[in-house]
């Protein structure tokens, strides 16, 4: 039996049910800036891949707000339609939506005529992780398969906290995180 859609039912839940608990104020006080390691993975002008964030995923904002004002050039994932692959396009200013559209999935994501970009370091979304960097993704397999075709990408986890699981299912094409960030811990995961 394929346990993972139970487990994205139990993750997605409490997700919702930790994110539903925290102040404003506090949503906006955490992830301000990646740790210093994560930061250094990223070197001197590197291209950072991240995700815009939903509601309920460990926001993404800040982050970019930091790599570009440290000389990173940002990149979101970028469809052209749901049954296309994923692509990561250049954001221009992470500082407005201007520039961004709702893609196939209803995530803002760059326009069709923005330079398309390989990162050195991409942010990958999640439902559930394991101090060891093993992740359980939305089900769509679209990081997996662009981690697969990117090697050379290091893949960093941003999660909340109840986002940790003791163990995960992992299959042959499922790709270690190198790290992951929550609000109160570090995780080395593959490296």
């Amino acid at each position: 039996m394929n346990e993972k859609p139970l487990l994205r039912a139990r993750f997605r839940k409490a997700r919702r049910a930790h994110v539903a608990a925290l102040s404003d104020v506090t949503r906006r006080l955490l992830f301000l800036r990646p740790p210093a390691p994560i930061a250094a993975m990223a070197g001197d002008g590197a291209t950072v891949g991240l995700y815009h964030a939903t509601a309920e995923e460990a926001p993404t904002r800040a982050y970019a707000q930091w790599f570009f004002e440290n000389g990173r050039t940002i990149a979101l994932p970028w469809f052209a339609a749901r049954d296309e692959p994923m692509r990561f396009r250049q954001w221009l200013d992470p500082f407005e939506d201007a520039g961004l559209e709702p893609g196939p999935y209803g995530a803002l994501q760059p326009g069709d005529d923005a330079p398309e970009l390989i990162p050195a370091l991409a942010f990958v979304p999640l439902l559930a992780f394991t101090a060891r960097g093993e992740r359980l993704g939305q089900g769509g397999g679209h990081y997996d398969r662009w981690l697969a075709a990117n090697g050379d990408t290091i893949p960093i986890g941003l999660a909340w906290d109840c986002q940790l699981a003791d163990d995960l299912p992992c299959e042959p094409h499922d790709r270690a995180l190198q790290a992951v960030v929550t609000p109160t811990r570090f995780y080395e995961g593959a490296i």
